[in-house]
């Protein structure tokens, strides 16, 4: 079953996560280096970052294909807004293909906000 990375409103706690009910999941994880979180409003964009060191934190999913086309159109992906693609995770899903949803539009004004998303 594929792998989804969430790092935003879609994890345990966060407004959108009753998007998740029936799926698996399978721990905490975060990002390898070269990833940043953007603050867009009420959610985040993520976006593949050469430059950074730290990484993004975040939940590690397991969803069936009927999940993922629903999370696609939650996502805009079909509109441009994300892409669904693979991310590089550090230890335990290092050696696992996982896909996350990467920000598809411009980040003028966006701030950069660290490596967790929060609510709270």
């Amino acid at each position: 079953m594929p792998l989804l990375f969430v790092y935003g409103t879609l994890k345990r706690g966060c407004k959108n996560h009753h998007l998740m009910n029936g799926l698996g999941y399978l721990g905490e994880a975060r990002t390898a280096p070269g990833y940043r979180l953007y603050d867009l409003g009420d959610f985040p964009g993520m976006i593949a970052d050469e430059a950074d060191p730290a990484g993004v934190t975040g939940e590690v999913w397991s969803a069936d294909a009927a999940a993922l086309a629903r999370l696609d159109a939650f996502e805009g992906v079909a509109d441009g807004l994300y892409q669904r693609a693979p991310v590089k995770l550090l230890a335990p899903f290092a050696d696992q293909q996982v896909h996350t949803y990467l920000y598809a539009r411009p980040l003028t004004g966006r701030p950069a906000i660290g490596q967790t998303w929060s609510e709270l």
